[in-house]
């Protein structure tokens, strides 16, 4: 496991919370992966400051995929006992930004690289390193277009958020929205003449509420997650500038995460109606009352059947068992391209993701080292 604590030490060093940029870390990624002989190529983003990359190693189409995320979340607030951005070993615990959600799997991924290199493949190993994945898979899904006709067909991909390990065969997806209600500014002593924007926004979330409850009662659902159905949540609400002026504008910020099952546009279309109810109450007082919905983010849910030949893969792979997560990640992008995709990676999400003092521990990526030893020999002559 030396070239992986190697290879992590390094990854953890490069400061790549969502907000900056990860050209430095590419920069490493790629300059690895050249001097192994493996063909790259790096996808840009719009800003000129975050780039994704591609690689590949082995003859002809098929073969499998790993992918990972380079960015990570903040440090500022939570209080870190060690350096966040250097590799610090403490018995079987790695600590450091990252070492769990992802750089441990992308170490691995190095590894694997540097072990397929040194192989007579007759199917190509592929490689994604993606961007601002923390921020609502955002980095993936700008790199699909010019991503999908570079991969090809693989028969397999492993995305490796942390699972401790386990195939993971299923994860909700998501959207997000910012809601914006306007109403009518005045003074509170005349308060009952105007239409308040918090108003607005306090009925909005009674039927987001509503509709929670709906699902709970009436949607799909599904045993293997903690939470068996849909749900709605409101993170945000702000408005009001002062106790005595009555507010005309209020934002709210909520998300919908789905089972597969569940009719995502239809949940979608009941928001858009709820916001219509909402402000037709307050129109005859005020006729420009409305609520305005902008979506902010949004990524594909996870479904995989147990007995698909992806999961019998890396459950051989891996040698562990099936479970599904609550978090989401960047595979229902690459199974929206028709890949075959699961997820299984080092380290434990509800352990260690996204807290101060992160760490992974040796055990995790021995796991995930030997799984991908399992890969590189599955695809190999």
């Amino acid at each position: 496991m030396t070239r992986t604590l190697e290879h992590l030490e390094r990854l953890v060093g490069f400061d790549t919370v969502s907000h900056r940029s990860n050209l430095a870390i590419i920069d490493y990624i790629e300059g690895v992966l050249q001097t192994l002989g493996l063909r790259t190529t790096r996808l840009p983003d719009a800003s000129g400051r975050k780039a994704g990359l591609y690689a590949e190693t082995g003859p002809g189409d098929g073969g499998i995929l790993l992918s990972g995320h380079t960015d990570v979340v903040p440090v500022e607030g939570q209080e870190w006992t060690r350096d966040p951005f250097r590799l610090t070993p403490e018995g079987d615990r790695l600590y450091g930004r990252g070492t769990t959600d992802m750089k441990g799997y992308l170490a691995c991924m190095l590894s694997a690289a540097e072990l397929a290199a040194g192989q007579d493949l007759r199917e190509p190993l592929k490689l994604v390193f993606s961007h601002d994945e923390e921020i609502g898979c955002v980095g993936i899904q700008q790199m699909e277009a010019a991503l999908a006709p570079l991969l090809g067909q693989p028969r397999a991909c492993i995305v490796g958020e942390p699972t401790q390990m386990q195939v993971a065969i299923g994860h909700k997806g998501k959207a997000a929205w910012r809601a914006v209600c306007h109403g009518q500014a005045g003074h509170s002593a005349l308060a009952p003449g105007f239409v308040n924007a918090l108003h607005l926004a306090g009925d909005f979330m009674a039927e987001l509420r509503a509709l929670q409850a709906w699902l709970k009662e009436n949607g799909a659902r599904d045993a293997g997650y903690d939470i068996p159905y849909s749900t709605v949540h409101v993170g945000q609400l702000s408005g009001g500038l002062a106790v005595n002026m009555v507010p005309d504008r209020a934002e709210m910020h909520f998300e919908l995460r789905y089972l597969a099952a569940d009719p995502a546009a239809e949940i979608s279309q009941r928001i858009a109606q709820a916001t219509d109810r909402v402000a037709g109450r307050y129109q005859s007082t005020f006729p420009d009352a409305r609520i305005t919905l902008d979506q902010t983010t949004a990524y594909p849910g996870l479904d995989v059947a147990e007995d698909a030949e992806v999961t019998h893969l890396a459950r051989t792979c891996a040698q562990s068992d099936l479970t599904k997560v609550a978090f989401g990640t960047e595979a229902g992008v690459f199974d929206r391209l028709g890949i075959p995709t699961i997820v299984c990676g080092p380290g434990d999400m509800a352990g260690q993701g996204h807290k101060a003092d992160e760490y992974v521990t040796t055990g995790q990526l021995d796991a995930c080292d030997r799984m991908m030893a399992r890969l590189v020999e599955e695809i190999s002559r």
